[in-house]
């Protein structure tokens, strides 16, 4: 377990950069506790330039990962969103969310929004605010303007900050931000993300006191087999000799399937209104944690808020871009030279520099959309996103496996049985991690020859086709049971003679790679309502819409486009009993039963493509 916890640091961190430049040498640190307007002290880690001769913006992260390391004299090899950054001049901050940590009162979950607070009441942009209006006032040579900046969960607290409404706070970067635990993270769609329970450890046991030391234990797991843990863990009830009732994350997973207040309260998209600060949203294309927060939280500014929002996407996974590595592979795909280095140099240090030292308005010099395509590997800039020059194309998957833009009028299906005792895994070297990440680029070969897996496909390209944006699918399918989730992947088919990469699998070629470009889920309960579960009727032709999220992808002239349809993921998401019954989370073993699925012909994808 003690590897796991380190891979997930690694995951989450900040910034892991090759050490040339000496923190202490060039800064002091301060430690403080900063009080709330409760009366709560929140422990904050201050880094600031021993250059006194001028002054500096205040650049903050609020963490429920720890400011470590704890003392006056111990300091971090690496400090701020990086390194050019530091370089330049600022004052670094670092606080210890409430209830984490060296910080005081009690912790919750994607703590709920809060929009009219009485006297006292708190939440995160109480909390920010008052962190903010403590660090203008009290830290010398700052001038008067703050960032915030973080990534993952300390994303989700970046985007709180907006709602705070301090003057002081000018510009926020939230990168790879959580922004709704039921369709990030922890759930897709509803579907719950088996290859998150590990995390529950870190998130589901409280402490009662500051603390600079760990307190949350993690599962004892004998083996590295996460296939064949999960499998014989299953029903989810099995996991309870893991987790008991002091674990209130894990409680409260099981007591909230659906989509209810619970869950609602603690989502931060639909109150991105009306915000003030610049606003610079950083994702990348293969996050297997948090895709779903930048882009819907981007788009909720966009439509709800004037000010200066946009949006860089890159192929990364989890954190990638705070990291300096000369080629960015991500799994087996090899994706370019320099690419984070070039983000933080070019663009991330650009716009702190310009609202908060330069006092900028709108005109940064960035482009409001910054995207990588990730089949031609080079940078788009865009106007708006999605860009305005495109079309929406609709494409069918016929019986004999065809993939095309055609329509036709038989009805016909193909049909597969799902077996819950021999679920379809996500790939093929399934490890006990707290969440996995090459999974996302991973070679599909191994289930498009799965019987329980179906593939649909186009000819060879004749010429490049370049999909932006989201993607539709819109199934019509069947069950002989009453429950059944629909996933849904998008994979680029390489031609033969494709070249190979350093960092490729020693048992895998680059010659017919299946990568999967894009990929969801869609736990069929929910197709209708996601607070309002619904059987299936068995052997009723049913529609289930799944949205995929953005994607700028060209299938190169050579390529073929693939549709990979499945009902087990495993254990990416726990295993649909397919049988329905009120909560998941509480099924029995005679629930799981194997049922057959039909997908229609009438069934496509709905995809917008960029013109010329």
């Amino acid at each position: 377990m003690k590897k796991l916890l380190l891979l997930f640091i690694w995951a989450t961190s900040p910034l892991l950069l090759a050490q040339t430049y000496d923190v202490k040498e060039h800064y002091n640190k301060q430690e403080t506790n900063i009080v709330m307007r409760d009366g709560i002290k929140l422990h904050t880690t201050i880094y600031s330039p021993k250059d006194t001769s001028k002054k500096y913006p205040i650049l903050l992260q609020r963490t429920p990962y720890s400011c470590a390391p704890y003392g006056s004299d111990e300091f971090r090899k690496n400090i701020g969103p990086n390194q050019t950054l530091v370089q330049e001049g600022y004052i670094i901050v670092y606080q210890d969310v409430r209830g984490r940590w060296n910080s005081e009162g009690v912790y919750d979950n994607m703590r709920a929004f809060i929009p009219k607070k009485k006297k006292k009441q708190t939440d995160e942009a109480s909390d920010t605010y008052d962190t903010i209006d403590w660090l203008v006032k009290k830290v010398p040579n700052n001038n008067g303007n703050v960032g915030v900046w973080g990534i993952s969960y300390p994303g989700f607290y970046a985007t709180y900050s907006l709602l705070s409404g301090h003057p002081a706070l000018k510009a926020v970067s939230p990168q790879a931000p959580i922004s709704d635990f039921f369709f990030d993270d922890f759930h897709h769609n509803g579907a719950y993300l088996l290859s998150y329970w590990v995390a529950t450890a870190l998130f589901g046991h409280e402490k009662t006191t500051p603390t600079t030391q760990d307190w949350y234990q993690f599962p004892d797991v004998k083996t590295k087999d996460g296939y064949q843990f999960y499998l014989d863990n299953t029903p989810l009830s099995k996991l309870d000799a893991y987790y008991d009732e002091t674990n209130v994350f894990w409680q409260q997973l099981k007591d909230h399937p659906n989509y209810d207040e619970f869950w609602q309260s603690r989502g931060i998209i639909q109150h991105l209104k009306n915000i003030k600060p610049a606003v610079m949203f950083v994702g990348g294309l293969f996050d297997a944690e948090d895709l779903y927060g930048p882009l819907n939280s981007y788009q909720a500014i966009e439509k709800n808020s004037a000010n200066y929002n946009t949006l860089v996407m890159g192929p990364w996974s989890h954190g990638d871009w705070a990291r300096v590595r000369e080629r960015q592979v991500v799994g087996n795909v090899y994706f370019g030279d320099n690419i984070s280095e070039n983000f933080q140099k070019n663009v991330e240090t650009k716009f702190f520099h310009h609202f908060l030292k330069e006092n900028g308005n709108s005109n940064s010099g960035l482009p409001e959309a910054y995207i990588f395509d990730t089949g031609k590997k080079e940078w788009y800039q865009f106007d708006q996103w999605p860009p305005k020059n495109i079309e929406t194309k609709s494409y069918s998957m016929a019986q004999q496996g065809a993939f095309a833009e055609f329509a036709t009028r038989e009805f016909s299906y193909r049909e597969f049985v799902s077996d819950p005792a021999k679920p379809v895994p996500y790939n093929e070297d399934i490890e006990i991690v707290f969440t996995p990440r090459k999974y996302m680029t991973d070679d599909q070969r191994f289930a498009a020859r799965r019987p329980d897996v179906l593939v649909y496909e186009t000819p060879v390209l004749e010429s490049d086709l370049t999909m932006v944006g989201d993607l539709l699918a819109k199934l019509r399918v069947s069950t002989t049971g009453t429950d059944a989730d629909w996933i849904v992947k998008i994979i680029d088919v390489y031609p033969a003679d494709h070249e190979e990469y350093p960092e490729t699998q020693d048992h895998l070629k680059m010659s017919n790679y299946h990568q999967m470009v894009r990929s969801e889920v869609m736990r069929g309960r929910f197709r209708n309502n996601f607070e309002n579960p619904e059987p299936f009727v068995p052997d009723e032709v049913t529609a289930v819409d799944i949205k995929l999220q953005d994607v700028l992808h060209t299938f190169k002239k050579g390529h073929k486009i693939q549709v990979q349809i499945q009902s087990t993921w495993f254990p990416l998401i726990d295993i649909n009993p397919q049988t329905f019954v009120p909560n998941i989370f509480k099924a029995t073993e005679n629930d799981f039963q194997k049922q057959t699925h039909r997908v229609y012909n009438s069934s496509t994808i709905e995809f917008h493509v960029l013109k010329n």
